[in-house]
């Protein structure tokens, strides 16, 4: 009986960190596109010398 509830205290834990994990690369990515698309938008239209 002990072992079944720690295998699903374990799968519950592991399916959290899973979902974490895709939270936080989801937000690495928009995030690095955020920011090359304000790099992109500085370097055309800087002012021209």
């Amino acid at each position: 009986m002990a072992d079944t509830d720690r295998e699903r205290k374990r799968l519950k834990e592991e399916k959290r960190n899973e979902r974490q994990m895709w939270m936080w690369l989801a937000y690495f990515l928009f995030g690095i596109h955020v920011v090359a698309f304000v790099m992109i938008y500085a370097v055309t239209h800087a002012p021209k010398k």
